[in-house]
């Protein structure tokens, strides 16, 4: 491996490397959005170059698309795959649960329609993102541009009954202009700190006119695969309530890739 990878892009690498091995031939697999799951997808074309995996991905951001294409996967939409057996992505946040924060990436939408519209839902992520209580990452949440202002306004309202420790929330931007994501929505990023109950903040954020959906993915993700600097991944299964630890060695020579951006 080379010696360019940080600790954490090595955790990245282990914990996508193994969550590849889940991946069969004639598999349909949801293709996740983020610096975590774009491991994933080299690692995947790689098995696709090196050994004739046949697989289609369904990307969950124009981002993961084109990368899907570029390492040698067949793309298709959602809608072709009508059901996909496997969905891999990565989380800005996960507890003893299994309950995540998505959308740091921008895509949570597309995210949470293909985790929900697959038979499991594999998590890969660094250890760093293993937290007893949802909330430290900004929860995004997104909402249509026509008065977002006003939605903003409306939520920030609504959390000050919630429990959670912050009230305020912040447009998403892209430089000097608002953030757009794949579906022309904005992001607003809620500074929560906390979330004492998840369950009741997801069903009432849903219900605030202009919000299409939140980031907290509860009772989709079925395992967890967590990757260390060293090469120690652990594969947490919620059904089974199990931990199952091995460890890859890095060679100099193996063939991976260090540019990978989020």
């Amino acid at each position: 491996m080379s010696a360019a990878l940080s600790p954490i892009d090595k955790a990245k690498f282990v914990a996508a490397k193994r969550a590849a091995q889940f991946v069969e031939n004639g598999m349909r697999v949801g293709l996740g959005t983020g610096s975590t799951a774009a491991w994933l997808v080299k690692c995947l074309g790689e098995r696709v170059q090196a050994e004739g995996l046949r697989i289609q991905g369904v990307p969950t951001s124009s981002r993961t698309a084109y990368l899907a294409r570029e390492v040698g996967i067949e793309v298709i939409s959602l809608d072709e795959a009508r059901w996909l057996d496997l969905t891999i992505d990565g989380a800005d946040e996960f507890d003893a649960d299994l309950h995540l924060i998505k959308g740091g990436g921008g895509a949570l939408l597309q995210e949470k329609i293909v985790a929900t519209a697959s038979d499991r839902m594999i998590v890969i992520a660094d250890a760093t993102k293993q937290v007893d209580t949802l909330g430290a990452f900004p929860l995004p949440i997104e909402v249509v541009p026509f008065g977002w202002q006003t939605t903003k306004t409306l939520v920030e309202e609504l959390l000050t009954g919630l429990d959670v420790l912050g009230h305020t929330a912040s447009l998403r931007m892209n430089g000097d202009a608002p953030f757009y994501t794949d579906e022309g929505n904005h992001i607003l990023d809620l500074h929560l700190k906390r979330i004492g109950n998840t369950r009741q903040l997801s069903l009432v954020l849903n219900q605030v006119p202009g919000v299409v959906e939140n980031g907290l993915f509860i009772d989709i993700c079925d395992t967890v695969i967590i990757g260390y600097g060293d090469g120690r991944v652990e594969v947490h299964d919620a059904e089974a309530g199990e931990i199952d630890s091995e460890r890859f060695d890095f060679l100099e020579t193996d063939n991976i890739f260090t540019e990978v951006e989020d």
